[in-house]
């Protein structure tokens, strides 16, 4: 019954993932192939390949073989016997160690969760919204739709209405009229890239004629600021302790400076006014109170800011979650391909043997010596910018990813090659093809899942050192080592790199712990230990 449930989830996620393609909907996790397929040229192909699997114009024929491979492991689950996808006793053994194995196996878990989360997708973080209820009762799910909804749909006027609103803005709309009736949003509003938060600020208190800290604790000292209507700033104003001293600017609503004074022995004394009308009228246009504002890196817990900001005003949380969506689909197309050539050479090497083993050996030996992150970055610099992406990354990546266990594989097929059963299937008549896939690749399954965990850290090491360099992936993906870069760069604003090492760490570290775990479940000679 678990088979054949896991079967049809399988097949129902891959027919929710064409027809949302068709029919222009985003789903959190399966549409990912076809996001993918938007953003590299050569991952999709003219509509007249296959008119009947067209959207916008082009077939995304990666999203599709995704799709396919996905419907095709459902189906073969179906087929398959019950007992034919049991586990060997060995391997039941191994997985009631990792289970003993605590550090290891909570570990898992809590790595699970996390991927739980980042296929979440956007009912996690974004800025569209969730739904949107119109004010005639229509509804909406901006979140879920491909396509922008226009502003109009929602009663906004002039230019908004054309482009998408601002689904944050809206949501503070409730309750006037021609605004919405309800609007939901993620838990984390903001998008991972290409967001950028207005200034947060904090309301300062006056007392006694004085102006205090946000906290009311002591007079303020430094600037502050009076804001228009609409959160721009009106006037800037130096204080200390508390009353104001010093250079006092004013700035009109497209930015441009109209005001500048000094304050002296207590009066404000004009210097220059370059805007139109009445220097009075313009003063007027903001009401009398103060606020802190705090320019980008903003810190944490400001502005609705749990972590608060990086130097772009990109929210830092949800610039992490969408770095952990990054690594995860790295990690799902890096690791089929590197772990596909290394067993395939390291097998054939191991079987055939001679002149082939010989000549394989040497070509590694060479390819080995290359600097590998070296040699990523110059191929990455070589190529046209429409072709930087995250898959041409991993695949230069890929390149040299293979080859450390190309020899583990090597020592291993030779080894299970001078076994009793290999032999006797040679005696049958079967081909080497069939005796490695067969017999030989199930008894390398305990290297394999040992040096999976291994694997992951070094493909999420290498594209953060790749991002921190400036030669990783372009500014569209959330990139750790990117914000690692910008945290350096502003070590006045602790909390930016803080973050991105938080999260490196705990990654890499529940990483390493499965990886113990699973060394330790698969070891013959710690056996005895958990047993």
């Amino acid at each position: 019954m678990k088979k054949n449930a896991i079967a049809l989830l399988l097949i129902l996620a891959a027919i929710l993932s064409g027809a949302a393609e068709l029919h222009g909907w985003l789903i959190p996790t399966l549409s990912w192939p076809f996001s993918a397929a938007r953003r590299l040229a050569f991952l999709s192909c003219p509509a007249d390949f296959a008119p009947q699997l067209a959207a916008d114009g082009r077939v995304q024929w990666f999203g599709w073989a995704v799709a396919l491979l996905v419907a095709l492991s459902g189906v073969y689950l179906l087929c398959r016997r019950a007992d034919s996808l049991s586990l060997p006793p060995q391997a039941q053994r191994s997985l009631e160690r990792f289970r003993a194995h605590k550090r290891g196996y909570y570990a898992l878990l809590l790595l699970l969760g996390l991927f739980t989360l980042a296929a979440a997708d956007q009912l996690i973080v974004g800025k569209r919204a969730l739904v949107v209820v119109a004010e005639d009762g229509s509804l909406y799910f901006p979140a879920f739709r491909r396509n922008i909804l226009p502003g109009a749909l929602f009663g906004l006027t002039g230019n908004t209405a054309l482009t998408e609103p601002d689904y944050r803005e809206l949501q503070r709309s409730l309750g006037f009229p021609g605004g919405p009736r309800m609007v939901i949003m993620p838990l984390v509003p903001w998008a991972p890239t290409a967001d950028p938060a207005p200034f947060p600020t904090e309301s300062l208190p006056v007392k006694d004629g004085k102006l205090y800290a946000a906290d009311g604790s002591s007079p303020f000292d430094g600037q502050a600021c009076r804001l228009y209507p609409d959160g721009n700033i009106h006037l800037r104003i130096r204080y200390r302790r508390g009353v104001p001293d010093g250079h006092v600017q004013g700035w009109s609503p497209d930015r441009r400076e109209v005001y500048s004074a000094n304050w002296k022995n207590g009066k404000l004394i004009t210097e220059k006014f370059s805007g139109e009308g009445e220097l009075k009228k313009f003063l007027d246009l903001s009401s009398n109170e103060h606020f802190l504002l705090h320019y980008h890196p903003a810190p944490p817990l400001t502005g609705g800011h749990l972590l608060g900001t990086d130097s772009r005003g990109t929210d830092i949380l949800a610039y992490l979650f969408g770095g952990l969506q990054v690594n995860i689909q790295a990690a799902l197309f890096y690791l089929p391909l590197v772990y596909g050539i290394g067993l395939l050479f390291g097998m054939l090497m191991g079987y055939l043997g001679g002149i082939f083993d010989l000549i394989a050996q040497r070509g590694i030996e060479i390819l080995s010596q290359l600097p590998f992150l070296f040699l990523v970055m110059v191929l990455t610099d070589l190529l046209p910018p429409t072709l930087h992406g995250m898959f041409v990354t991993l695949s230069l990546m890929a390149l040299l990813g293979w080859m450390p266990m190309t020899y583990l594989i090597r020592t291993a097929t030779m080894k299970e090659k001078k076994r009793d059963y290999v032999a006797a299937a040679q005696a049958m008549g079967a081909g080497p093809l069939h005796i490695m896939r067969r017999h030989i690749l199930p008894n390398l399954t305990p290297i394999i899942i040992t040096l999976l965990p291994f694997s992951t850290a070094t493909v999420i090491l290498s594209l953060t050192s790749l991002d921190y360099l400036g030669f990783g992936l372009p500014d569209h993906y959330a990139a750790w080592g990117r914000l690692l870069n910008d945290g350096l760069s502003k070590l006045s604003s602790p909390w930016v790199a803080s973050s991105a090492v938080g999260a490196l760490v705990l990654i890499l570290l529940l990483i390493t712990f499965i990886g113990e775990g699973v060394r330790e479940a698969t070891s013959p000679r710690r056996h005895d230990h958990f047993e």
